[in-house]
């Protein structure tokens, strides 16, 4: 299934609750796009979705944030852009995190680990068109059947 959204940032709420209809339970979630496009925007929209009621911001030093959902799960939020390769992610034991049960994970340049991505991912891609406007397409994968 792939679908896009041409969307003004103005109305992000309205697109996320359409987005998070189709992502809901999957378990992992990675976001591509240039510098601006609005990944970080779109997890923390679709973290408030989501009931977190605290400030969202991107882990770009930190790597990753840790916010618990309105339904329990857990939802580690990771920003890759300062990490090089694919031994640095399984260095910092970030593997682990993809395994958690009751849990979603949200990966902002993603394409380290992407080889490593298994069973059901959402890929976003986002895509300036103007100063408001952005187009997101999205696409679940299931690679285990």
């Amino acid at each position: 299934m792939k679908k896009s959204i041409q969307y003004n940032i103005d109305n992000i709420e309205q697109v996320i609750r359409a987005f998070a209809l189709d992502v809901d339970k999957v378990p992992v979630v990675t976001l591509t796009g240039g510098l601006g496009a609005g990944k970080t925007t779109i997890v923390g929209s679709l973290l408030r979705h989501w009931g977190v009621g605290e400030p969202v911001s991107s882990p770009t030093f930190a790597y990753v944030n840790i916010y618990e959902l309105c339904d329990g799960r857990i939802a580690y939020h990771f920003d890759l852009y300062r990490l090089k390769n694919l031994s640095e992610f399984e260095a910092a034991g970030f593997f682990e995190y993809l395994d958690q049960p009751n849990s979603v994970v949200l990966i902002e340049w993603p394409q380290i680990v992407e080889s490593a991505l298994l069973g059901n991912v959402c890929r976003v891609y986002l895509e300036v068109l103007g100063s408001k406007e952005r187009l997101i397409t999205y696409e679940i994968e299931n690679k285990n059947g």
